[in-house]
């Protein structure tokens, strides 16, 4: 007979950013508690509210499966005397496992014969088992944890009640001084204790006392209640999927309403409205047919539709503060320019040791019009550009970003257009800041793409050279995202980026201006250049390659991103094909005596012995005219093509031969190869087992 297992964790209010990845944490631990214990399980069914994270396992097997184990015990030479009598050693052995002597048996192992002994390990009760769920609780790890009372525990909130059934029958442990029972709490105002008559009563039970548990079922709810208000005013309300998971993670029952403001407000940028509903309401915002906002909003009380209309009103009040602020600091704003604003950069730090955000600015426009050449804009576009990076963070200094800082870039667009800038500037103003998270959305404009590399390329140059550099988890400039965001955006427009090249180029402006940090640039670059590129396997990873040719692809002497994240590409199309394994055999064989050729030996032909030396030779400048030209998918094909020649080569030639001419003439050829090799890939990196 199986049983069906409720465990329930009560706690103050959690942060709603939490709540669901917690639910699916303690769901997740109990599918491995019960696994490792060997506890079959059914169906399991996670529930989350701001007041109690809980799971739902049906069908838990009655007791652990029944084991037959095979025990290792000493090597023979320990387990047995001189007189082939059983030691201390192995008798303490079989004594450990229940068992005797007689039930001893040799194994060999890597040549070495071992005690070995079977035996039968019934398994316990599923009860004796789940009484351990204490543990699950106390595993529990969150991005913000605190303590409480005198206790050492520290968890996410302070624990106030834990529910634990099996069946109908209570599962007795305890976390700290809280006792498990088969009781909850409802709802904080509308609803009063819940007494669980078995496991499955668990929805039930809550949904009487105001607590939908479901989180699923909470979320369809709020979506069928703003639908109902949309469809009865003839509404479109936009149903952003982050703000609908944080609202149902702050709600335990739900229920939708509707407010409004005075359409004066209209005139504010939507930006600054939906801003202000959205992100620091957590309202959703309502438009009509012609996709206007309009000046209503639809928030979710946690509660009933008793006095919703109270409710209504006081979200209205809230909401037009806010706005009165916005309005004010906007208008105030427009008798700002942007000369003002650059002058008061001036004295807004970026980091200590690296000066103002003024001087990053002058960094960042000597960076990107390095990149805009490279990247091949026309005379027009460069223009645009060298505007753009001259003022692209004056915005900061604007009252509205003071008061809304996650509207920066946004509002620095809208301002730039109502300076007088054209849109060109004043739409690559709004894109610098892009991607805002690992996998946000891209630049779309040449100008907005380059402003936004450059940006992040200065950002993490100068504050490595600030020796602001990531370890581990501390990262407080998120220059991992502001590096992984460049390598996007370079894959994104395919544009050929050699980063040393172009680094090598930005050093050679700096030259004289000892503002700009040249000194301190050189110090760091290397490290600074290889974080980077560790940004190239952090996407290569996303693509799920094999590390070996990630490794293989990151260590050419090739620095352009789109060329390398192609070769790993390659490399992994190729690893399956049949001549694949010969042909890096070959290669690796030549790279591997390439080391010993002395640099600049000149090749002497009239020296060559045999025809498989003469005809590796002539392959080799063959490939030298043209190989440069190739794409990456011609060069790995034009070293396949070399492998045959190249063990021909070995099978009649000793290469480290006594003379010295003959032999330095073979590894120069076999240095040509290298060199070819390795700008394409480090391919004896490679795994060919």
């Amino acid at each position: 007979m199986s049983h069906n297992v409720l465990l329930e964790i009560g706690l103050e209010e959690m942060p709603a950013n939490v709540i669901t990845q917690s639910r699916i944490q303690l769901m997740q631990r109990i599918e491995k508690f019960l696994t490792e214990n060997r506890l079959a399980f059914g169906e399991v069914n996670s529930y989350a509210t701001p007041r109690r994270l809980a799971v739902l396992i049906h069908d838990v097997a009655e007791k652990q499966k029944d084991e037959e184990v095979t025990a290792k015990g000493p090597a023979k030479k320990i387990a047995l005397d001189d007189n082939g009598e059983w030691t201390k050693a192995a008798q303490g052995f079989v004594r450990g496992q229940g068992l005797r002597t007689e039930d001893i048996y040799l194994k060999e192992i890597k040549g070495i014969e071992y005690v070995h002994v079977d035996k039968f390990v019934p398994g316990k009760k599923a009860m004796d088992i789940l009484v351990n769920l204490s543990e699950v609780i106390t595993a529990m790890t969150f991005p913000v944890s605190m303590h409480w009372a005198n206790y050492s525990l520290k968890y996410i909130r302070p624990i106030h009640w834990i529910a634990a059934l099996a069946d109908d029958q209570v599962i007795p442990f305890k976390v700290l001084d809280i006792e498990t029972s088969n009781t909850s709490r409802g709802h904080r105002f509308l609803g009063t204790d819940v007494e669980f008559k078995d496991a499955l009563d668990y929805e039930n039970a809550l949904r009487e006392e105001f607590v939908i548990a479901s989180n699923e079922e909470r979320s369809a709810m709020i979506v069928e209640q703003i639908n109902t208000l949309a469809a009865e005013h003839q509404w479109t309300v936009p149903m952003d999927d982050d703000l609908l998971e944080e609202v149902t993670n702050i709600v335990e029952y739900p229920t939708a309403f509707y407010g409004t403001f005075d359409e004066a407000y209209l005139s504010l940028p939507n930006e600054v409205l939906i801003t202000s509903m959205k992100d620091h309401q957590r309202y959703f915002y309502v438009m009509n047919e012609e996709n206007n906002l309009m000046s209503y909003f639809i928030s979710v009380r946690n509660g009933n539709a008793e006095h919703i209309e109270n409710v209504a009103k006081g979200n209205e009040k809230v909401l037009v503060a806010r706005l009165d602020d916005a309005n004010f600091f906007f208008e105030e704003d427009k008798k700002l320019t942007i000369e003002n604003c650059l002058e008061k950069l001036k004295s807004v730090t970026f980091h200590e040791k690296v000066g103002s955000m003024f001087n990053k600015m002058q960094r960042v426009g000597l960076f990107a019009e390095v990149i805009g050449k490279q990247i091949g804009l026309a005379e027009q576009e460069l223009t645009d550009l060298k505007r753009a990076a001259a003022i692209y963070k004056f915005d900061l200094v604007t009252n509205m970003v003071d008061e809304f800082p996650e509207l920066q870039g946004i509002m620095g667009e809208k301002y730039a257009l109502l300076f007088g800038e054209n849109e060109a500037v004043a739409h690559a103003i709004r894109e610098h800041y892009q991607p805002i998270s690992s996998e946000g959305e891209l630049p779309t404009s040449d100008i907005g793409a380059i402003l936004a590399i450059a940006d992040k390329l200065d950002s993490v140059m100068s504050l490595f050279a600030a020796g602001v550099i990531p370890t581990g988890s501390n990262d407080p400039f998120g220059l991992r995202r502001q590096a992984y965001g460049m390598i996007r955006i370079i894959v994104d427009k395919q544009w050929t980026f050699h980063i040393r090249t172009i680094w090598s180029t930005i050093l050679s402006h700096l030259e004289g201006n000892a503002t700009l940090m040249l000194d301190r640039f050189k110090e760091t670059d290397a490290e600074a250049l290889s974080f980077i590129k560790g940004r190239v396997r952090q996407l290569l990873n996303g693509l799920q390659l094999n590390h070996d040719v990630i490794d293989a692809a990151l260590d050419s002497t090739q620095d352009d991103i789109i060329q390398v994240i192609e070769t790993a590409q390659v490399l992994a199309k190729e690893s399956t094909t049949e001549d694949f394994k010969p042909t890096i055999e070959a290669i690796s064989r030549a790279l591997n005596l390439a080391s010993k050729a002395n640099e600049g030996t000149v090749i002497k032909p009239e020296r060559f012995e045999t025809t498989s030396e003469k005809n590796l030779y002539d392959n080799v400048l063959l490939l030298k005219d043209h190989y440069a030209g190739l794409t990456i998918a011609e060069k790995y094909t034009a070293l396949a093509d070399l492998a045959p020649i190249i063990n021909a080569f070995f099978d009649e030639n000793m290469v480290m031969a006594e003379d010295s001419e003959i032999r330095d003439n073979r590894l120069s050829i076999l240095r040509q190869i290298a060199d070819f090799t390795l700008s394409f890939a480090s391919l004896d990196k490679l795994v060919i087992k």
